[in-house]
């Protein structure tokens, strides 16, 4: 069995594209679109609009390709970006507001039995209000704390705990209705 050191292989593309190589930046387009779109997608409700933005962001990712330092993965590194892009666009559109409420609920963790398809997940996620979206995409999905949160957005630590809280529990009602719904009793 041959080992072969895709670690190497993309600093190598990385540097060719640092060099505008333009098959080098389609390859690292072409092998990390489908997952930012994803990402973008999770920020965005319009399929549209999420490609638009991660097009912008692959633009920024070249142009800044060579501050890329090699500290953590590339993967990781463009993914911050899309992520910035989204909530760039988002500021733009002045379509999040984020109430200051300091008060949040304690956590609990439901285990509710799901046979949701992610169809339906991303449905429920989606009709969040868009600052509860976009805290509760930043922490339960993106890993990012609450104070690294606050000073994404900023926002105090507060904020961002109380719109997580307030998130999570729109999205347990959410998540009974639908499952009544699967059920039949509603």
């Amino acid at each position: 069995m041959k080992v072969i050191n895709l670690h190497k292989d993309e600093n190598e593309l990385i540097a060719l594209a640092v060099e505008n190589n333009r098959h080098a930046q389609h390859q690292i387009y072409y092998k990390f679109a489908p997952k930012m779109l994803s990402v973008c997608r999770q920020y965005i409700k319009d399929m549209h609009q999420a490609e638009d933005i991660m097009i912008t962001a692959f633009m920024k990712v070249f142009t800044n390709l060579k501050n890329f330092e090699s500290k953590g993965s590339f993967e990781g590194w463009i993914r911050r970006i899309m992520i910035n892009e989204c909530i760039s666009f988002i500021r733009v559109q002045k379509k999040v507001k984020f109430i200051e409420d300091e008060t949040f609920f304690e956590e609990r963790h439901n285990n509710i039995e799901s046979k949701f398809s992610v169809e339906d997940i991303q449905f429920l996620i989606d009709n969040l209000p868009d600052g509860y979206r976009m805290i509760f995409n930043l922490y339960a999905i993106e890993g990012f704390k609450h104070q690294e949160i606050a000073t994404m957005l900023s926002i105090s630590e507060g904020t961002s705990k109380s719109q997580l809280s307030h998130a999570r529990k729109m999205l347990q009602d959410n998540i009974i209705k639908l499952k009544n719904y699967h059920n039949g009793t509603e």
